[in-house]
C-alpha cells in the first residue's frame, strides 16, 4: 500500500474506489438477504411491490421483491462504477443524492398510500437519511485528496 498525497493506493485502487466497492457489496448482501426466509420475517407475505408487502428484513425494514431487486442492482452498479475514480465518486455522490430524495419522499408519502410502491417504513426512511449522509460524505471527503493532488501537479 502506497500513500500518494492523501490518495491511498492499494492493489491499484484508491480509497474512494474501495469505499464505493464496499458500499456496493453491502447493497448486494442486503438484496440477497431480503430473499432469505428467517432473515426476512413474514417472508410469505412478500409481494412484488407495494405497501401490502409485510416482509421485514431483519424484522425491521419493510421489503418487497422490487425493493430487493433495487438493492441488488444498486450493488452491481457500485461494483461496476468502483473500477474508476470518477465512477466511484459519481456512484457515491449520485447514490447519496438518490437516497436523500428517497428519504424526503418517504417522509411525505403515507405508508398505506399507493405511492408507497417500494415499500418504505419509518426504519427505511431513517436508514435512507444515514445512507445519503454517509455516501455523500464519502464522495466528498475521499475525492478531496485526489483534487488537491491534481492541483499541485
Amino acid at each position: 500500500m502506497a500513500n500518494t498525497n492523501n490518495r491511498t493506493v492499494e492493489g491499484g485502487k484508491t480509497t474512494l474506489q474501495r469505499a464505493a466497492q464496499a458500499v456496493g457489496i453491502v447493497f448486494l448482501l442486503v438484496g440477497i438477504l431480503g430473499f432469505i426466509p428467517g432473515i426476512t420475517s413474514d417472508y410469505d407475505t412478500m409481494r412484488f411491490a407495494g405497501h401490502q408487502s409485510e416482509a421485514m428484513l431483519l424484522g425491521i425494514f419493510q421489503v418487497s421483491i422490487l425493493h430487493n431487486i433495487v438493492h441488488l442492482l444498486f450493488g452491481i452498479a457500485g461494483l461496476a462504477m468502483a473500477r474508476t475514480v470518477s465512477g466511484a465518486r459519481s456512484y457515491l455522490l449520485v447514490g447519496g443524492i438518490i437516497y436523500a430524495v428517497l428519504w424526503i419522499y418517504g417522509l411525505f408519502i403515507g405508508q398505506e398510500s399507493a405511492a408507497n410502491f417500494v415499500p418504505l417504513n419509518s426504519a427505511d426512511n431513517w436508514l435512507h437519511f444515514f445512507l445519503a449522509v454517509g455516501m455523500i460524505g464519502l464522495a466528498l471527503a475521499l475525492s478531496r485528496g485526489s483534487r488537491d493532488t491534481a492541483r499541485r501537479t
